[in-house]
């Protein structure tokens, strides 16, 4: 069957199985790409050695689901253990200007330094760098349609938030952080005071 224009009109149980079948083509590509999480959040945590803060961690920092949730807050659960993110400009750091250190509000591990805070204008607290290659991993994440690369700590995995490729000099990156996944220690002189 033809319509007016010469185009060929399908039937409505063809045109349902042609939609089904366009459906399971894109999210197989979907699920290929790593755009769909298939599988279900790995509750154990990885770790590295962290020499910035003096203390070696060479055990892992594993803790059960159930331990995290007595040790955190239920924001801070929320967003380091099951990826959520803070509402912008709503984080106790976005705008902090003290000097000092950030650290995982998880497990205490430094992260960034005050000296690679920068304002981005989107209302999380931003970094150029971390505090040392080793202190925060990343990871691939195609959660919500976007291709982002996540910011996890490296001692307990807990999420932190995303690293992206606009930030200013020297290295062009962006790494923009829940302030929830963080806490402060204040540089010595600052102690002092």
């Amino acid at each position: 069957m033809k319509t007016p224009y010469g185009h060929r009109r399908f039937p409505r149980g063809e045109t349902f199985g042609i939609l089904l079948v366009g459906l399971v083509v894109f999210a197989f590509i979907a699920l290929a790409a790593g755009g769909i999480s298939a599988g279900a959040e790995d509750d154990s945590d990885t770790s590295s050695e962290n020499s910035n803060n003096g203390a070696k961690m060479t055990d892992k920092t594993k803790k059960t689901d159930s331990e995290w949730k007595g040790l955190l807050s239920a924001e801070e659960y929320r967003v380091l253990r099951k990826k959520g993110t803070e509402r912008a400009f709503s984080g106790e750091f976005w705008k902090h200007k003290d000097t000092g250190v950030y650290v995982c509000a998880g497990c205490g591990t430094p992260l960034f330094s005050s000296d690679h805070k920068f304002v981005s204008g989107t209302g999380w607290p931003s970094y150029w760098q971390p505090i040392d290659a080793n202190s925060v991993r990343l990871e691939r994440d195609g959660t919500l349609g976007m291709a982002r690369t996540e910011v996890l700590c490296g001692a307990c995995g807990g999420h932190l938030g995303h690293v992206f490729d606009d930030g200013p000099a020297p290295t062009g990156q962006r790494y923009c952080i829940n302030s929830v996944s963080l806490d402060f220690t204040p540089a010595e002189s600052d102690q002092q005071k």
